[in-house]
């Protein structure tokens, strides 16, 4: 029987590997533009209290003279109060990229503006620290080189006691070393891994947003994979990453988008994806599902729009973009996923979104390219219902995603193609244009589930 089969659906074979192929072709191209996206993306921290104080204000273009006699204010002005407000009107000037360029041609303006940094007045350093985040925002590449004499002291404020210090410190660090590979082979030696992972035990859920964010900029470097990621995973940031991922009344969604970046590409890098799932990934992004599709259940809304997405919308395709790289070429992340009763909650997540739907899919066909044996534990169970119900979708992604999983699951389980006509699927598929050219393979499909 199952030889008769092989024979009559040969042609799909290819298909599979034409489309498993094409598969890894738009991930890799997908990951790459998220790539590229992040690396010129930067945060920019300002006070709330501040911005409303200065409404109203606007940002002037200074020359050099004027950036000059501010420098000198805020060096020999006779009162703290003069001295900051010189600082406060810089910054400002700052936030104009033709100030910035300015600035940085002015002999002497970063050593000057380094020296308030480390000065023994910490009104003057916070608002020399504010000047210098404003210089790391810049989209000019000479103007972040500038700020290189800075980057060690901002290191070091990491172990300071002020949680504001310490957050606006790593967002500034965080859009230096994105764009700066200067940046980067200076601060590697001076510790700033160790540095990362002593920062990761605050309790301030906002060092540990600014945190997740550098640290996610430091591991996107081109050199991360043989420089860097192999430091992070013999550090404690793995298991301290994991336990801020883990579900339940303490999970913070800011802190977990932001570590879930970090595994992301930590996992992308392929380094030692083994060590991550020794020390729990796989069980506690699992576990996050589980109860983000708990929540999915829960509530009375539709999908999730009213309950977390709108809050934090990026959450769940991060959780389920990880578990996509951890499954793709990994036999053994696919059986603990199935070991884990994971498959029916990550259905559960298909009435969420397009871009969940696609995701959960793709997971799904990460599992049933693994063959027979991986196909046999996904069918029938609820996956039919659920397929025949993607199929409905009007998103031609989504639907193309259930063809690849079906076929897939039409190639290594002799039963799916019977099962599946029998539940009218064969009437699904024909709704959509775009399987013109899979008729015949759909044919052979019918014959061989009447006559096989």
């Amino acid at each position: 029987m199952w030889s008769r089969q092989r024979g009559r659906l040969k042609p799909l074979c290819c298909g599979v590997e034409e489309l498993r192929c094409r598969r890894r072709e738009r991930e890799a191209a997908l990951r790459k533009a998220r790539r590229e996206q992040q690396l010129v993306s930067k945060r920019l921290l300002r006070d709330e209290a501040l911005e409303e104080a200065e409404e109203g204000c606007v940002a002037m273009i200074f020359g050099e003279a004027e950036i000059q006699q501010f420098l000198q204010l805020a060096q020999r002005g006779t009162e703290e109060k003069e001295r900051e407000g010189a600082l406060v009107s810089l910054r400002r000037g700052l936030q104009r990229p033709e100030t910035q360029q300015t600035f940085i041609r002015l002999e002497g303006s970063i050593r000057t503006l380094v020296g308030l940094l480390t000065s023994n007045q910490a009104l003057l350093q916070l608002e020399a620290a504010r000047c210098l985040h404003e210089l790391s925002h810049s989209e000019q590449s000479a103007v972040v080189e500038a700020c290189l004499p800075a980057t060690s002291y901002l290191l070091t404020y990491l172990s300071g006691h002020s949680s504001d210090f310490i957050e606006l410190c790593l967002y500034t660090l965080g859009n230096l070393i994105v764009e700066s590979e200067a940046v980067r082979r200076q601060l590697l030696p001076q510790g700033i891994v160790p540095a990362l992972a002593a920062c990761i035990q605050s309790p301030h859920l906002t060092v540990l947003e600014a945190l997740g964010y550098a640290l996610s900029q430091l591991l996107q470097a081109k050199e991360a994979p043989e420089k860097i990621i192999p430091s992070v995973l013999g550090s404690t940031l793995p298991q301290h990453m994991l336990q801020l991922l883990q579900p339940g009344p303490k999970l913070n969604l800011g802190v977990a988008v932001e570590f879930a970046w970090c595994l992301h590409y930590i996992i992308c890098s392929q380094v030692n994806n083994a060590l991550l799932i020794t020390q729990g990934a796989l069980s506690t992004l699992g576990l996050l599902l589980l109860d983000l599709a708990g929540a999915v259940q829960r509530t009375e809304d539709a999908g999730l729009e009213l309950f977390l997405l709108q809050k934090q919308p990026s959450l769940l395709p991060e959780g389920l973009w990880l578990l996509n790289n951890l499954t793709a070429n990994s036999p053994s992340f696919c059986t603990s996923l199935l070991s884990l009763d994971l498959i029916e909650p990550l259905l559960h997540l298909l009435s969420v979104s397009n871009v969940v739907s696609v995701l959960v899919l793709t997971v799904l066909c990460n599992v049933a390219e693994k063959g027979p044996a991986y196909c046999q534990r996904l069918w029938p169970g609820p996956l039919l219902s659920s397929l025949l119900d993607t199929l409905a979708f009007s998103d031609t992604e989504v639907v193309g995603q259930s063809l690849e999983l079906l076929q897939l699951l039409f190639l290594y389980q002799p039963g799916a193609a019977q099962a599946f006509l029998q539940q009218s699927g064969l009437q699904a598929l024909q709704r959509h244009e775009e399987v013109a050219q899979l008729q015949d393979r759909v044919h052979a499909l019918q014959q061989t589930a009447l006559h096989g």
